[in-house]
């Protein structure tokens, strides 16, 4: 979700041509990776493609697309004997969908030695968690000089018309509206009301990532939930913000990778997983795209952890999505918010 609107817009193109011009290779050294392109396919080729893989004698090839159509692909080739990826990219609410469909291969230190290293929150059972950014209030602190401490600030009259929501993070947005008011991760409902309430205050809504940038630095907007990545993303390109971490606890989100049952170089995939998690590589995508590492013996400088990172205690907070509730309520979410909340 998040991360495709940190992604930049240049296609990493090597790889889908080389599908598209060639019968798929059945070689022992080659893994295809199904992924995005821009930023995050370049940083997979530098860290993890050519420093980890190649020495292993393993050829990555690419499959760039946008998220929706590897899902597609996932879901069409489910009942293949021989699928065309064999790792798999995808957010963890996505990957835990396709889950449900039972077409990921178990993942097992076996498999993937790095596997005790990963973050007992981020763990499951049938994907890695690559990298992380959790959900906060990011604020103006020229504006609001006490920190914010809680969701509830939203809905302070002093901010009327100063809160600021990303449109397309509708989901997270009602799990915050919910967890200020009683709710839980698989009960959003208390968040309904509360959010119709809200608009009383006139909080303001914005098509996308982007767009809250621009409303953030032009001080439209003082405050609004968001991943602590993103913040950390504007305030290097200048914008004016700070980070709070909401009392009720962060809500994760993960860019999650999985070997397709069905994968053709499976061994070869479970090295690409355990590639992901080496130290080295989860410290170049902390430097790059500052996302916090998944795994406990990353060594990330501590000046850009205390920046991109949660401690101890706020991930022992963490509230984790409930891939199941979310999976069967998106429709009737998405009408609450496009039909009540925005009109």
């Amino acid at each position: 979700m998040d991360m495709m609107g940190k992604i930049g817009r240049r296609t990493l193109l090597t790889g889908a041509a080389a599908l598209a011009a060639a019968p798929r290779a059945h070689a022992a050294g080659q893994v295809v990776v199904g992924t995005w392109g821009g930023d995050y396919a370049a940083l997979l080729a530098e860290n993890i493609d050519k420093p980890l893989l190649a020495p292993k004698g393993i050829e990555v090839v690419q499959d760039v697309a946008p998220q929706d159509p590897r899902k597609a692909k996932l879901t069409a080739e489910r009942a293949s004997r021989r699928g065309t990826m064999d790792v798999a990219c995808l957010s963890d609410v996505d990957s835990a969908s396709m889950s449900l469909l039972n077409v990921w291969e178990p993942v097992t230190a076996e498999a993937v030695p790095n596997l005790p290293h990963v973050l007992p929150a981020l763990r499951t059972p049938y994907s890695i968690p690559h990298i992380y950014s959790g959900l906060v209030i990011l604020y103006n602190p020229d504006k609001i000089k006490t920190p914010p401490k809680s969701y509830t600030d939203f809905w302070d009259p002093k901010y009327k018309g100063r809160v600021g929501f990303v449109d397309i993070l509708y989901l997270y947005n009602i799990a915050a509206a919910a967890l200020a008011h009683g709710g839980s991760m698989n009960n959003f409902e208390p968040g309904k009301p509360a959010l119709r309430d809200l608009k009383r205050l006139e909080p303001k809504i914005y098509p996308s990532n982007e767009a809250m940038a621009t409303a953030l630095k032009a001080e439209e907007v003082w405050m609004t939930p968001m991943w602590l990545a993103r913040g950390v993303f504007w305030r290097k390109g200048g914008v004016n913000v700070a980070h709070a971490v909401p009392s009720e606890g962060a809500t994760p989100y993960i860019s999650a990778a999985a070997v397709p049952k069905n994968a053709q170089n499976k061994a070869n995939g479970m090295a690409y997983l355990n590639a992901m998690l080496d130290p080295r590589a989860q410290v170049a995508f902390a430097e790059r795209m500052s996302y916090a590492p998944t795994v406990d013996n990353a060594p990330v400088p501590a000046e850009l952890m205390q920046q991109i990172g949660f401690t101890p205690e706020q991930q022992a907070n963490f509230k984790n999505p409930d891939y199941d509730y979310m999976a069967k309520n998106t429709s009737q979410l998405n009408d609450f918010w496009n039909r009540d909340f925005k009109s």
